[in-house]
């Protein structure tokens, strides 16, 4: 016989009964009825009921046993008694009666239970992670994990996908984010960085001729904490194609991530294809965010005419200015005071001044008693604003935005630029607070057409607006002859319930454009050539047409389980002040360490 077993905990069942068996696993759970202690014994495969009576030559051993203990028990598999059967269970079935107890490994009071899967304080759960993971859903999360990974990386070389890996030590580049710096001891006073993506490799294999890659990379940023994103690294489906237009990638990749979910949804509905493809600037203007979450069935609408020198002057004032707007915000059934009031309470929660609103009734019925009014009838408005700018104007917006007695709109008003992120907040909130949006299934779209740059308010300045190697719609002719805050990319996204899914675009492969749109940026050839040395060398031997994307395998795994926090699908995540509680990182290193690297510290006072 095996030295520690000869079936794993999940194995057993009736054609095994009689048998004399051995298991090794973990003491998940111990009962004592009636002097019989049963024993759940779990390991990676399942859970095996194990009985011990006074009887068995174990018993006395086994009273000394405490959860989680690893032990290794002997006995015989036996069908359960009539009416305990546990259909739950794979093993439910059975139960194994013991006659031998070895301890393999003794637990002592344990800082989290494993039993239950109740919640605990997170620095608890990440510090003993290794006791988290024990742990049912986590367990399974991670596992699930695997298994999506396993799937997406399949269905890339279904489609012809190569899989390469690139260097984890590469140079610093201004991709965005604060780079992780690793000092050189070979080359005093210089760094590498740990990759914030692949990009520039996978760009490179394409000029080296092999068509088609892929990669599950990690990628690091040293960012500040975010609630999408795990601190310091993540990991993401990362592709690269050659000879394609945008159109190519998508018929590439809907196929692997649509392909994924529906594996994995447990049912749940996802997008069919052709996914929706929402230009940038709609996707803002209708909900508020770049990445919307289409389960909820609100749309925004510029209502700007109705308050246009009407006797609200809030707004008309406002509208006087040109690029200001006054946008509505329908919500179907909300058409209560006590809602209306919450809602101005949490938007001057966010910061805000509040919500402008209307509340519309049957005119047939009083406000109060809801009687029926003599003579009345039809849809009437109600509310500061309603008041202001008179019936028709206030039934001009009901008929625009479809909305009925019982129902609400809230209005946000200024330069778009400004509040479309807070209106795209109370849309969310509008939805879930009245439980619009459907949250058993996947909604995908495309969002295209980004900005090729951003104006920075802050340095006043041109920035990229996303990624800065993307291909410029209408090329270097765009970048020479156009303002640059009204060129757009051949930049996408992936958007998925209210999620980035996924981000990419078609390539600037020409050496000039991209010098070009660097310069626009405020770097000049020289930088270029300095931080992107390689790349801008590959484009002048014989640069292919080449585009790809990233999908973030954290976020789809996340959404998969069912989570709502990245920590619950990673292993050894960090907190949200970049520290990994397990390891103890990061740590301070001795001065013969920093003297190997030629690095003197200059921390800051305490």
């Amino acid at each position: 016989m095996h030295r520690y077993r000869t079936h794993t905990c999940g194995a057993l069942g009736l054609s095994e009964d009689g048998e004399t068996v051995r298991l090794s696993g973990w003491c998940h759970r111990i009962r004592d009825h009636g002097g019989v202690l049963f024993i759940d014994l779990r390991d990676h495969y399942g859970i095996t009921q194990c009985v011990v009576d006074p009887d068995s030559p174990a018993f006395k051993p086994a009273e000394k046993l405490r959860a989680e203990f690893v032990v290794r028990i002997d006995g015989a598999v036996r069908k359960r008694p009539a009416g305990t059967e546990n259909a739950e269970m794979a093993t439910g079935l059975i139960e194994v009666y013991v006659r031998d107890i070895e301890v393999l490994g003794p637990a002592g009071d344990l800082p989290l239970p494993v039993f239950g899967d109740q919640p605990y304080p997170e620095d608890t759960r990440l510090r003993y992670r290794f006791l988290d993971l024990r742990r049912e859903k986590l367990h399974g999360n991670i596992m699930l994990r695997g298994r999506v990974v396993d799937s997406l990386r399949s269905r890339m070389k279904a489609q012809g996908f190569f899989e390469f890996q690139t260097p984890i030590l590469t140079a610093s580049s201004p991709e965005g984010a604060r780079d992780f710096l690793v000092p050189s001891r070979i080359h005093p006073g210089k760094f590498y960085a740990l990759p914030q993506a692949p990009q520039q490799y996978k760009q490179l294999l394409m000029m080296a001729g092999f068509d088609r890659y892929f990669q599950i990379a990690p990628c690091f940023r040293d960012e500040d904490p975010r609630a999408d994103r795990l601190p310091g690294e993540f990991y993401q489906l990362d592709i690269e194609m050659s000879f394609v237009t945008q159109d190519d990638v998508f018929a590439a990749m809907e196929p692997v991530l649509r392909g994924a979910f529906e594996e994995f949804a447990k049912g749940k509905p996802v997008t069919p294809s052709p996914w929706p493809r929402i230009p940038y600037a709609e996707s803002m203007r209708k909900y508020g965010s770049d990445k919307p979450d289409l389960r909820n069935p609100i749309v925004m609408q510029n209502v700007s005419e109705h308050f246009r020198g009407s006797g609200f002057k809030v707004f008309a004032r406002l509208l006087e200015i040109e690029t200001n707007e006054v946008w509505a915000i329908p919500a179907p059934g909300g058409g209560q005071r006590t809602f209306a009031d919450r809602m101005n309470s949490w938007a001057q929660s966010e910061g805000q001044p509040g919500l402008g609103y209307m509340l519309f009734f049957d005119r047939a019925k009083d406000e109060t008693t809801q009687a029926a009014t003599p003579g009345a009838t039809g849809v009437g408005a109600r509310g500061p604003l309603a008041n202001n700018i008179g019936p028709e104007r206030s039934e001009a917006i009901r008929a625009a935005l479809g909305l009925s007695a019982g129902d609400a709109a809230f209005f946000v008003a200024g330069d778009p630029d400004k509040f479309a992120k807070f209106a795209g907040a109370a849309r969310n909130k509008v939805g879930q607070e009245l439980k619009l949006v459907d949250e058993d299934r996947f909604e995908f779209a495309w969002i295209v057409d980004f900005p090729m740059f951003e104006w920075n308010e802050d340095e006043k300045k041109t920035d990229f607006s996303h990624n800065p190697f993307s291909m410029p719609q209408g090329g270097l002719e765009a970048l020479e002859t156009q303002d640059p805050l009204t060129i757009k990319a051949f930049q996408y996204d992936v958007a998925c319930n209210g999620y980035e899914l996924a981000s990419g675009g078609i390539r600037n492969h020409r050496p000039e454009a991209m010098v070009k749109a660097f310069e626009i940026a405020g770097y000049g050839e020289e930088t270029v050539i300095e931080r992107f040395g390689g790349m801008y060398r590959a484009f002048h031997y014989g640069a292919p047409p080449h585009g790809g994307m990233a999908a973030g395998v954290d976020r789809i795994v996340m959404l998969l389980a069912g989570e709502q926090n990245l920590r619950e699908v990673a292993l050894f995540p960090m907190n949200q002040r970049a520290e990994d509680l397990l390891m103890g990182a990061p740590s301070p290193v001795t001065t013969k360490q920093l003297r190997d690297l030629n690095i003197r510290l200059n921390l800051p006072e305490k």
